[in-house]
């Protein structure tokens, strides 16, 4: 009977601690999480991507790097947002890389780096993987600046990481908002109605180009929906035009949504694919993170916390409305249909993150005709690298490079994932990826916008689908 009670006791003990240790082991995997934003503004006489070589002479928006850092337990992510035309995988994303993983540890493969893709910020780039007529010389990057850049990047993912760990009852600056444990969620919602597809085709194929339209054309928008299910943004045109087809958009407003465990936001991610050109090319010396200011700022003031903005399928889609006040009113609307989603999030905190990324290559064009597709050459690569983030059942695929709608819809279609993601300009600035039919259609993004040769994007859809399909099954 003794001996009976005696194990018992034992039993009953080792229970006790196998359930501590459980109880231990889910608390450590809880979701934690911080935010920050640090200002990246350059100092004026600095030139502009618009500027043509004019030093900057006014700030309309100061400009800023963005981070989110997210840690389950076992693995660390960091997201960065930031508003430049362009963030270089050699030049910006692995120095960036480099200095974070030796601060704080995050390897490489977890840190995403994206552009919003101001057209209205400095002139820092190389652009050693465009066409070669659009390569700077270092000699003309303001140097200094640029390093600075590099190092307040890198500080923002470091200052988030600090907030992540520290105690939410603590006081601190409204831009260092602790996050510590948090939840997570996703939605989507739709604003067709503020851009369109610049790329219009004649009866024989072959495309128009439209950067901008009149306000006699605007005012009489359409928006269809076609056989294939493809949102379009249609306009009357007058007689000579009139049979001009606009092709598709991508109207999907994607939200991620990172609370405490009182229900307060600490941070929130828009993705949204159209061209930041409102600002460009009117005020082509001033600062400006273009219409992305404003979108962030509507959540961040209504809201709270810390709002990253990343650029959707945005290569051939632009605002329907150019200028000072569209650009306010585009981002407006753009943050006022983000809160609306923001509201109604389910989120939570059982969440699992992994990160995979991955080196391609894409053929360049053989002919020296930028105008022109050429052939493949098949000794001549650029290298750049995808990436995705897995938040759970939330995915972040980073492309870089401008995606053509065509290109990034049927990445959609084809990985049927319902909380999917796509962020184009992440990592690397590879120039536009096109479809093949476009190559055949001409216009700007195949033509003098691209290095990459036909095929392209038949490439990139292959290897993104590829790679989230491995990270979907544990990879």
């Amino acid at each position: 009977m003794r001996r009976y009670i005696t194990l018992k006791i034992i039993l009953l003990v080792s229970v006790i601690l196998l359930t501590n240790h459980i109880l231990c082991w889910a608390g450590q995997a809880s979701l934690k999480g911080g935010c920050a934003k640090v200002n990246i503004t350059p100092p004026l006489g600095i030139p502009l991507i618009g500027s043509a070589g004019k030093p900057s002479d006014d700030v309309l928006d100061e400009l800023y790097a963005k981070a989110l850092v997210l840690n389950d337990g076992r693995t660390t992510i960091a997201i960065v947002s930031v508003d430049l035309l362009y963030v270089p995988l050699e030049e910006v994303t692995n120095p960036i890389r480099e200095i974070i993983k030796e601060e704080i540890g995050i390897p490489g493969r977890n840190v995403f780096i994206c552009a919003i893709h101001t057209h209205s910020g400095p002139e820092v780039f190389t652009r050693t993987k465009l066409r070669p007529e659009k390569v700077v010389p270092q000699s003309e990057i303001d140097q200094f600046y640029l390093q600075t850049l590099i190092r307040k990047i890198a500080g923002s993912v470091l200052i988030a990481h600090k907030n992540m760990g520290e105690d939410s009852a603590v006081r601190r600056p409204a831009n260092r908002k602790a996050g510590a444990q948090v939840k997570i969620g996703a939605a989507k919602g739709q604003i067709p109605e503020i851009l369109y597809n610049r790329r219009p085709k004649n009866n024989d194929g072959s495309v128009k180009m439209a950067f901008t339209l009149g306000p006699e054309v605007t005012a009489t928008k359409k928006i269809e929906t076609d056989a294939e299910g493809n949102v379009k943004v249609t306009f009357t045109l007058p007689d000579e035009e009139a049979e001009l087809d606009f092709g598709p958009i991508d109207p999907e407003v994607c939200v991620l949504r990172v609370e405490d465990m009182d229900g307060g936001i600490v941070g929130s991610l828009v993705n949204f694919g159209c061209h930041p050109v409102c600002i460009y090319p009117y005020l082509s010396t001033t600062i400006s993170a273009d219409y992305p200011a404003y979108t962030t700022k509507v959540v961040e003031q209504m809201e709270g916390g810390i709002c990253l903005f990343t650029l959707g399928l945005a290569g051939n889609t632009v605002p329907i409305q150019r200028g000072v006040k569209p650009r306010e009113q585009i981002g407006k609307a753009l943050g006022g249909e983000a809160l609306r989603r923001l509201q109604f999030i389910t989120t939570a905190g059982d969440v699992t993150l992994k990160a995979l990324k991955k080196e391609i290559r894409f053929p360049i064009k053989t002919n020296s005709s930028s105008d022109k597709p050429g052939d493949v050459d098949e000794t001549n690569y650029i290298t750049t690298e995808i990436q995705v983030l897995r938040l759970g059942d939330i995915y972040i695929l980073g492309l870089p490079g401008e995606i053509l709608v065509e290109v990034g819809l049927e990445i959609k279609r084809k990985a049927g994932l319902e909380k999917l993601f796509v962020i184009s300009l992440s990592n690397d600035s590879i120039g536009y990826v096109c479809h093949s039919q476009a190559y055949e259609e001409g216009g700007y993004e195949p033509g003098s916008g691209t290095n990459l040769a036909k095929g392209a994007g038949e490439i990139m859809i292959k290897e993104a689908l590829d790679l989230l399909k491995q990270i979907k099954q544990g990879g």
